[in-house]
């Protein structure tokens, strides 16, 4: 899963509350050279554009981000989710992304986290949220001490196109996730030509790292 998102630097961080927009966005993205989504549990919709997107866009690889529960782990694996995505870092959610064979960045923000993280399995983190903590700055400094023990990040919020390139000549950084691409504001407006512009911008920038 590292190599798979690496490829392509960003992942689209997305509140869909229309199923009905689930393919539309796909089509945006794909048409953008980004075929790639975290669709997150903030929505009633979700499971139900996860679904959606593993029927009529195989090929898409699509995760699932705010994962807070057990339940939510087992509907994202049933959903289709190739990896799934949490704020923060609970113990059970770890255990029960663990069972069923599903990738899982949880969130930290702390080294007391990230050690945390460590002694559950985890080496592929969600460093959230990245602008409020302090950003290049401080995710720099809190991979520096782990960096020997393979620790890999997926750095996230408050990230924008004129800072996506700084958070990605950060070694350790596998891919950066933001909202910037496809807003739930975006989705609504029906603005699609404009989500596959800032795509294609967003890998533009991706590919010279």
């Amino acid at each position: 899963m590292e190599e798979k998102l690496r490829v392509f630097g960003v992942v689209p961080v997305v509140a869909v509350e229309d199923v009905n927009h689930a393919l539309p966005l796909a089509d945006a993205l794909i048409a953008g050279g980004l075929p790639v989504a975290e669709v997150t549990f903030r929505t009633r919709a979700a499971a139900e554009v996860m679904r959606i997107l593993r029927n009529e866009r195989p090929d898409m690889l699509v995760g699932a981000g705010t994962v807070l529960t057990p339940d939510q782990v087992r509907s994202a694996k049933e959903c289709g989710a190739a990896f799934a995505v949490a704020p923060g870092l609970n113990p059970e959610v770890v255990r029960a992304a663990h069972d069923v064979d599903l990738p899982f960045f949880p969130g930290v923000m702390t080294p007391t986290d990230l050690e945390r993280a460590l002694g559950l399995g985890c080496r592929q983190l969600k460093f959230f949220p990245a602008g409020a903590a302090g950003g290049v700055p401080m995710l720099k400094a809190l991979a520096a001490p782990y960096a020997h023990l393979g620790v890999k990040f997926m750095p996230t919020g408050g990230i924008k196109t004129d800072t996506l390139a700084e958070y990605l000549a950060v070694p350790q950084v596998t891919a950066v996730g933001g909202t910037w691409i496809a807003s739930t504001a975006a989705m609504k407006d029906g603005d699609w030509a404009g989500i596959t512009q800032r795509a294609r911008a967003a890998l533009e920038i991706a590919s010279r790292r």
